[in-house]
């Protein structure tokens, strides 16, 4: 049985490793490439796009695969619907892995929106000082706010277009509380702007800008293609892969 895991998120690793050395398991995982030294799951590995729905439809079939998993980022809107329309075509099974995504508590003032260019019409009047963590792609959005400054942070250098008064932070998550503190606080932000990507790996921001009273624009994660079945963490979706080897079938999703 081959299975392809879409990646490149802390989900597919996990995913990859749960499942890696399964007995009649072959196990493939796509990475996007986007990323400079992305941190690789155990299993065999391909990077790069497949050339759209039609060219990962002809993936599938030219690599016999039995199943797909999406675990790719909750943004990655394009590969997600790629792979529902492949998997139609191809008559093979998807799954999407989603982690939950935040909800606010007593305290935070949350501005939600539905875009990057949204968030960007919701800054002038939120804050001068910004700390941008929606990564390196989409910055043009922010481009014309000449008259705020940007702290942003992302794993590897955004290109332009981009903000003209700006800062790079290069890193990569996870981060701590006491560290987001300390950056909002060294860099006098007033102003948050971040992605509902879920999980924990970056969600001490939102604990930080809440503790020091401050707004964050919260871009909506846009949703999963109709009719694919979603579960939220990766031992429900290695559950998922291994019944399928016990049965012979996949079971269906609540």
């Amino acid at each position: 049985m081959h299975v392809l895991i879409l990646g490149g998120t802390t989900e597919a690793r996990r995913l990859a490793e749960l499942l890696h050395g399964t007995p009649g398991l072959k196990l493939t995982s796509s990475l996007a490439g986007r990323v400079a030294s992305p941190r690789l799951p155990p299993g065999e590995t391909r990077v790069g796009g497949f050339g759209g729905a039609e060219g990962l439809a002809a993936w599938l079939r030219d690599h016999a695969v039995d199943a797909v998993v999406d675990a790719t980022h909750p943004f990655a809107g394009t590969i997600s619907f790629n792979a529902a329309q492949a998997a139609t075509i191809s008559h093979v099974p998807l799954l999407a892995l989603r982690r939950p995504g935040w909800a606010p508590v007593e305290g935070d003032r949350w501005h939600e929106v539905g875009s990057l260019g949204e968030a960007a019409r919701a800054l002038p009047a939120l804050g001068r000082r910004v700390f941008l963590t929606t990564g390196r792609m989409g910055l043009d959005a922010f481009a014309d706010l000449d008259a705020l400054w940007f702290l942003v942070r992302s794993v590897d250098a955004p290109q332009p277009p981009h903000p003209l008064r700006m800062e790079v932070l290069l890193d990569r998550g996870p981060f701590t509380l006491d560290g987001e503190r300390e950056l909002l606080r060294h860099h006098r932000i007033d102003v948050v702007v971040t992605k509902d990507s879920g999980g924990a790996a970056t969600a001490a921001k939102l604990t930080a800008a809440r503790e020091a009273r401050l707004p964050v624009v919260v871009v909506r994660r846009p949703p999963v293609p109709e009719g694919v079945p979603v579960l939220p963490d990766t031992e429900k979706a290695a559950q998922w892969v291994r019944a399928h080897l016990e049965q012979g079938s996949f079971p269906a999703i609540d």
